[in-house]
């Protein structure tokens, strides 16, 4: 046994391609076959020289054992280390395959190498949670995205809360985010307000979210609006108690709702649809300003709105703030589309993480004010 691994470093050390192929065959042998399995001290010894063989050959040698050991289940922990280690050109396929490689071995390579070794980690078939927080902490936008877009890569409520954030930021997370499927329903909601048109339709017609979670979400936000109406001050105010009144006598219908925007009777109109939807007035505006219309589409699913009435109402809108302009039929066929596609359940839902959010952003305010 002996002979054969002195064998092997007097192979190494003769930088040919004749001695190279020598040199993996007789590897073969020794790892591979039954014949050539080693004993615990011959694997000990093995390990041994092996990790100054790498220290000592070229990098195109190294290479070629770091593509060996990433395709073989050979147990030789402290040659894998050294290789992942190692120039991105020989690291890579290790830190891409090797199951060696464990956690705290690729923590460690994230906090130490180059952005080439975390994109290399990123892209691995597993992912653990640990290793996706250092992948956050100290990869780059090209890092970040490759994870995101690696369905095998498990992401903590941590992080995928602080990624969410950053897409607000940076455009290209916002895609792999919203496609993941253990991305959380609330924070999905959160997103819509910055993604593009195709990423809010994904929002609202494929997260689905509990029924439970809404009518207790519900009830919690009425009970913000009723403290919120003690409180209120401002232009509005006098539109906001008009519609409760009415609210209260059961004169609070789509159709007044219609009437007032084509008054342009704008702070009834969207203190309305607050009180239907069981949002406050600051969540309704963002709804209604939202120029795409797909957030208005969510609110009339959540208050029953018929498809007519609907139609009716997304058109005055366009109408009174773009003009003849706005009545393409390319654009009512899409918001139509997204009207129909959205469940009750998911509308009301949405309704609930949209008020959060702004309560949220108030709570923000509030807190660099007292700052």
């Amino acid at each position: 046994m002996g002979d054969r691994i002195h064998e092997l470093v007097r192979l190494a050390q003769q930088k040919t391609a004749q001695s190279r192929r020598r040199l993996f065959e007789n590897m073969t042998d020794l790892f591979l076959t039954d014949d050539g399995r080693l004993s615990e001290h011959e694997r000990a010894l093995m390990n041994d020289i092996m990790v100054k063989l790498v220290r000592t050959v070229e990098q195109e040698l190294r290479r070629d054992l770091s593509e060996f050991f990433a395709r073989t289940d050979v147990d030789l922990p402290d040659v894998v280390r050294l290789l992942a280690n190692d120039e991105i050109e020989v690291a890579r396929p290790v830190l891409e395959k090797s199951k060696l490689l464990q956690d705290t071995d690729l923590i460690e390579i994230i906090q130490m190498r180059t952005d080439e070794h975390r994109l290399a980690i990123a892209l691995r078939d597993e992912v653990s949670e640990d290793v996706s927080n250092a992948l956050v902490e100290y990869g780059n936008d090209d890092v970040i995205e490759a994870l995101l877009r690696n369905e095998d890569a498990s992401l903590s409520q941590r992080a995928m809360e602080y990624l969410v954030s950053e897409s607000r930021r940076i455009d290209r997370f916002s895609e792999p985010l919203v496609n993941r499927s253990d991305l959380p329903a609330e924070l999905a909601y959160r997103m819509y307000w910055w993604v593009a048109a195709a990423l809010r339709r994904k929002i609202v017609s494929e997260f689905d979210i509990d029924p439970l979670i809404v009518d207790n979400a519900m009830r919690h936000a009425t009970r913000n609006i009723l403290a919120d109406r003690q409180n209120s001050e401002g232009s509005y105010v006098k539109a906001q108690r008009l519609v409760r009144r009415l609210s209260e006598t059961g004169d609070l219908t789509i159709e007044f709702l219609m009437g007032s925007l084509r008054q342009r009777r704008i702070a009834v109109f969207v203190a309305g649809l607050a009180e239907l939807g069981g949002i406050d007035f600051r969540t309704a505006w963002r709804i209604f300003n939202d120029p795409g219309g797909e957030s208005l589409a969510v609110l009339a699913r959540a208050v029953g709105m018929e498809r007519g009435q609907f139609t009716s109402i997304f058109l005055l809108i366009r109408q009174l703030k773009d003009g003849e302009k706005a009545r393409g039929p390319g654009i009512l066929k899409t918001i139509l589309a997204l009207f129909d596609s959205v469940s009750t359940v998911n509308a009301r839902g949405a309704l609930h993480y949209w008020q959060q959010d702004s309560a949220y952003q108030i709570a923000l305010e509030e807190l660099r004010h007292v700052g």
